[in-house]
């Protein structure tokens, strides 16, 4: 690597907005704050909701009460 051309890359404190974790990481930034983070983010924590998608027939069958 070419010398003095490269920002200086630190160990910096990440905070959590939401639930107030902090933890550490590498950056060129002084202090980052994040709005969610894979403590209280709800894919990493498995309270995410997931929706079945019906398809083109089912919607068809419901929308008209048709049972099979």
């Amino acid at each position: 690597m070419k010398k003095d051309i490269h920002p200086k890359y630190n160990t910096i404190t990440v905070t959590c907005t939401t639930c107030g974790s902090v933890f550490e990481s590498g950056s060129t930034l002084n202090e980052i704050r994040v709005d969610t983070c894979s403590n209280c983010h709800p894919f990493y924590t498995g309270k995410q909701a997931f929706t079945q998608a019906d398809g083109r027939v089912e919607k068809f069958n419901k929308r008209y009460g048709i049972k099979k």
